[in-house]
């Protein structure tokens, strides 16, 4: 065959470090870097580095979007409907116009419309003015007067199930898509409120049932759970002759920047978009919004910079949600463990919207040769869902885990043991083993054996993710004659510390510490980054941002080569020098190499390629690798059976995320895992008034989540998981470390108290329901 001299054959580490690492050979792009060493042999990756933006964060130095005030900036705000369905029949907006100081107003919502017409959830935006002050802003919208025709309403998922239920959409005018966000089949029909299922068939399930010893079968369900990002959100718009600039608080810039294209028929090079920082998105600040684009007409009417931040009420009820879901799952078995058959009937709601299923932990996490999975979505009167920390996978594992540990208990296996006979992932399997041993799984005792009413149990659970990348990916690495060095890029850092990453990962390559390097990123200026969702972004910005160093570095070491009459392969960069391989003593100071470039800068860029072994899937600018993300988490409970407090007081997390770039900002994020699974778990519920169809608890008074009284002990253990896949290697945590934890609570309370919870939040009432201390009329059936 003829060589491709456009690729060459590497060896790389493979496997997991202290459990039998190897190595695997690659065939990689020619102009990609070589091989990483695993991180015990490198100086900067691989590092707890601080964040270099973390001084400024906590001084109240950085910038936040609510920061960003232009001269002449107005100040926006939206009228939002206080029914939760009705046609518009007119707006009159005279008065509002009229009072002093209003610039401008937009209605949203068009009378007559079938589609913005209607108001389909208390909160919908119906219109948006923009004035000189925050105070006659509201006072105008107090002006507007809208004619509502009230018409009934669900807002109960099960009550919407039902033939009779007010329909929240005319027949065939429901949005289009799949419960899980990803593209529909085809004629997926719409009867009444729910959507017809999208089913998922592997083998034969009734003979796989019918072939099993034991079958366990149960119902569970999860209440819906909001994002509670510290901060809001919020956009500056400043649209002007030249173009139109914006300031959000967003997880993806560059997608931000197409939808404003598009949306307002600009072409891309007249769009900038701009983050500075970042207080959470959890996934419910990945697009433009109806909010983002309301300032944005405003703007571009008043002609004027017009800032829009959203309520905490506001937050609660209209920027997206985690659905709520019913499960009834059954699993069949052999008297060993193996799997013969896995059925889940599941449905759920994203309130106006769709995307409310349950993931795809069922079917792929254990070996089964049966799979039947049938999701259906279900409209309700609410705001609508939208993507949250592990969308899916979160309530999915929920249930399966806890089923997962009710066959153990049928099998009379210990719940560690029947993973490791059911389980192929070999990542997991040295997860559970280290996790075991080091959280003393082996002293777990029957449930009950305490004395006294305070009863203590164990559990654990698995959590499995796609390892998502993002193909367009890219980085710029400049050189200047100085000697500083700047990465550039549009990608974003919404608090996960991505820019420390990227100074760890040139200066690596550079031999330069990670506080030498400059790192702009958060602007659309700067070529394309990944967003930040999906646990994609170390994986997609890490091996373009080594890239780009690299090709900058060789271009460097020829500088170097020709004072030191050596050639540039001879030469490598260590410590703020460039030196002779074979003769250490020899070399220049990085600042000599750059004060002789001809220009004065240098820069290369480079973009994302393809995993070398190849993608398990690639869908337009996105791909998923062939092997999955995982995690173990073990948790232990005390259970007050007199007040039905359940109290979490340790937690053990065993993670995997390829090679972790700097271990210390990892477990960080493993701990907001930990912290968000344990809330909801035990706290968060949206709760909707049947009567009115509005949210009762839309603030952080009454919506109940984690405070620091709740948090428990963490203990974090990170994987070093070397797949051979890129220039870095790395992947990402965030979604992982977010989808063990409820079902390892809710493990935890069946060993400390015999009883098993299928429904969250694990509330106080619902243990003494349970226990059968307390009424249950309270709990819905």
């Amino acid at each position: 065959m003829a060589h491709d001299p456009s690729r060459r054959t590497e060896r790389f580490p493979h496997g997991i470090a202290g459990a039998g690492l190897g190595s695997i050979e690659r065939s990689v792009p020619a102009d990609e870097p070589p091989p990483l060493p695993p991180n015990a042999e490198l100086a900067v990756i691989g590092r707890s580095v601080p964040r270099l933006n973390g001084r400024d964060k906590v001084t109240g130095a950085t910038r936040y979007t609510v920061d960003i005030a232009p001269r002449g900036m107005l100040h926006a705000r939206l009228l939002r409907a206080p029914l939760a369905h009705a046609r518009i029949r007119a707006i009159d907006a005279g008065a509002a116009r009229a009072l002093d100081g209003v610039r401008a107003v937009v209605i949203l919502a068009q009378p007559g419309d079938p589609l913005s017409g209607m108001v389909r959830y208390a909160g919908q935006p119906v219109a948006a003015l923009a004035a000189d002050s925050p105070a006659i802003a509201r006072a105008a919208l107090d002006l507007v007067r809208v004619d509502y025709e009230a018409l009934p309403f669900v807002v109960d998922m099960e009550d919407a199930r039902a033939s009779e239920a007010p329909p929240v959409y005319a027949p065939g005018t429901a949005p289009a898509g799949h419960p899980s966000g990803f593209p529909a089949p085809a004629g997926l029909a719409q009867h009444g409120n729910v959507r017809a299922a999208v089913i998922d068939r592997r083998g034969d399930v009734a003979a796989g049932l019918a072939a099993a010893d034991v079958v366990v079968e149960g119902t569970y369900r999860t209440q819906v759970q909001t994002h509670c990002c510290m901060e809001p959100h919020a956009i500056v718009a400043d649209w002007t002759e030249d173009g139109l600039t914006v300031h959000m608080s967003t997880q993806f810039t560059a997608g931000i920047r197409h939808e404003l294209a598009a949306a307002f028929q600009l072409p891309l090079s007249r769009v900038r978009v701009v983050v500075d920082g970042m207080g959470g998105g959890f996934g419910s600040k990945s697009t433009l919004g109806t909010y983002g684009r309301a300032a944005v007409a405003l703007s571009r009417a008043a002609g004027a910079p017009v800032r829009l931040v959203l309520t905490r009420a506001e937050e609660q009820v209209d920027s997206g949600n985690r659905p709520g879901t019913f499960q009834h799952l059954r699993i069949g078995a052999r008297r060993d463990g193996t799997l013969t058959a896995i059925e889940l009937t599941s449905h759920g709601t994203a309130g106006v919207a769709l995307g409310a299923g349950v993931g795809d932990f069922a079917g792929a996490v254990y070996r089964c040769p049966n799979l039947l999975t049938s999701h259906r979505d279900v409209f309700t009167n609410a705001g609508p869902g939208c993507a949250m920390r592990a969308p899916g996978n979160v309530p999915g594992a929920f249930a399966f885990e806890q089923a997962i540990d009710e066959l153990a208990e049928r099998l009379a296996l210990d719940p560690v043991a029947l993973r490791d006979r059911i389980d192929p992932s070999p990542v997991r399997r040295e997860e559970r083993r280290i996790g075991a041993a080091r959280f003393g799984w082996a002293a777990r005792q029957p449930p009950g054996s305490d004395r006294g009413p305070v009863k203590r149990g164990i559990g654990m659970a698995q959590s499995h993710w796609g390892a998502h990348v993002q193909i367009n990916a890219a980085c710029e690495v400049r050189v200047l004659r100085d000697g500083s060095v700047e990465v550039m890029s549009s990608v974003q850092d919404i608090g996960t510390g991505i820019t420390t990453v990227l100074a760890q990962t040139v200066a690596e390559v550079l031999g330069l510490r990670a506080e030498d390097i400059t790192v702009r990123i958060g602007d659309t200026i700067f070529p394309s980054g990944p967003p930040s969702y999906g646990s994609r972004t170390t994986a997609s910005i890490t091996p373009p941002a080594r890239t780009a160093a690299w090709r900058v570095l060789r271009r460097l070491l020829a500088e170097a080569a020709q004072r030191l009459g050596v050639a540039p392969d001879a030469l490598i960069a260590r410590a703020g020098r460039i030196i002779v391989r074979d003769d250490p003593a020899r070399g220049l100071a990085f600042g000599e190499v750059t004060a002789r470039l001809r220009t004065d800068s240098i820069s290369e860029v480079a973009s994302r390629a393809d995993d070398y072994a190849g993608f398990g899937q690639r869908y337009g600018d996105a791909a998923t690798a062939r092997q999955d993300l995982g995690g173990v988490q073990f948790a232990a409970v005390a259970v007050d059976t007199e007040t039905g407090i359940i109290r979490v007081e340790r937690v053990l997390a065993v993670q995997d995320c390829g090679r972790p770039m700097n271990p210390r900002q990892i477990e960080s994020q493993v701990h907001g895992g930990i912290l968000m699974g344990l809330s909801y778990a035990l706290f968060e519920d949206r709760i909707m008034d049947r009567h009115t169809g509005r949210m009762v608890n839309p603030d952080l008074e009454q919506y109940k989540i984690a405070g620091p009284y709740e948090t428990p002990a963490i203990d974090v253990v990170l994987l070093e998981n070397y797949e051979a896949n890129s220039a870095t290697d790395a992947y990402g945590i965030a979604e992982p470390a977010n989808i063990a934890t409820a079902p390892a609570i809710a493990n935890a309370v069946r060993n400390a108290i015999g009883i098993r919870m299928r429904r969250l939040p694990m509330t106080p009432a619902a243990v003494l329901a349970a226990l059968g201390g307390s009424p249950s009329r309270n709990l819905p059936p």
